[in-house]
């Protein structure tokens, strides 16, 4: 069966996020899924099957960490939409049956996908103890999106702080359900993107996820906020790095941005073909 590997949030290639994508007849076992993405080894394998027509959604979608399953992603979602339109599987509006409800993505002639996804609800609570130990940077301020995906997002002084984190992941891991999204405003918004931020999630086994769709499911708001503008630019300041671009509409947050496909190729091992326990 045929597998790629897509670059999320990007427009050019070994930039933005990788991330695997499987389009298979129906969902194997989810050991297998679980291998599969054991084995490409990005921060996210999709999978996705188509749904009979007629329904609310056109194909079901789901997403493995090297670890773990989880409810929501973002850049998989963007780079599954982008093989579905590149190889005419898809065309206009796709719906998607997902963990966490449905999502759309919405190709445009100029080769950008935007996704339709639920806005994170946000709530202040004091910055935990030894959580700007853990991260290595005094903490301005901590938002819960615990009703969502269970991150944090947490505000540091300015860019350079952003940038310049060098966490102690083990300890950052005992602060949130799924993971920390570190931010600040934009040094110089001439740049072309009004916020920076970068994404931890070792408690899904991902350090540091190069540029993350559902984090801008919460930083729109964030950010919209205190800037009085519901469009806005993130720029996922990882060593990859990538473009989100974000729009608030109440209940839901559009997220835009390109992909690139770099690598197409075939997966030789067929479902139900997982290795042992233990196997060396």
């Amino acid at each position: 069966m045929r597998i790629r590997i897509v670059d999320a949030f990007t427009d050019r290639p070994f930039a933005g996020n990788p991330a695997g994508v499987l389009l298979l007849d129906a969902f194997p076992a989810d050991a297998w899924l679980q291998d599969v993405a054991r084995e490409v080894n990005h921060a996210e394998t999709a999978f996705a099957h188509p749904l009979p027509p007629g329904g609310d959604a056109d194909w079901a979608l789901r997403w493995f960490t090297p670890a773990t399953e989880v409810d929501m992603c973002g850049h998989a979602t963007l780079a599954t939409a982008h093989v579905l339109h590149t190889t005419n599987a898809a065309t206009g509006t796709v719906r998607f049956a997902a963990r966490c409800g449905i999502l759309t993505a919405t190709a445009a002639e100029d080769g950008t996908v935007t996704l339709d996804f639920p806005t994170s609800d946000l709530v202040a609570e004091p910055v935990p103890a030894g959580l700007a130990e853990a991260l290595g940077a005094p903490v301005l301020s901590v938002h819960n999106t615990s009703a969502h995906v269970g991150d944090l997002v947490v505000e540091l002084r300015d860019e350079a702080a952003v940038r310049g984190l060098a966490p102690d992941f083990r300890a950052l891991g005992r602060h949130s359900k799924r993971g920390i999204i570190a931010t600040a405003p934009a040094a110089d918004r001439a740049c072309g993107h009004d916020y920076v931020s970068r994404c931890f999630f070792p408690n899904v086994g991902i350090d540091e996820d190069p540029v993350t769709g559902s984090a801008h499911t919460a930083l729109a708001p964030f950010w919209s906020a205190r800037l009085g503008r519901d469009e806005l630019t993130g720029l996922q300041a990882s060593a990859r790095s990538g473009l989100v671009r974000t729009e608030l509409r109440g209940e839901r947050t559009l997220l835009t941005g390109r992909a690139v496909t770099v690598i197409d190729g075939e997966l030789l091992t067929a479902p139900g073909t997982a290795a042992p326990q233990g196997d060396a």
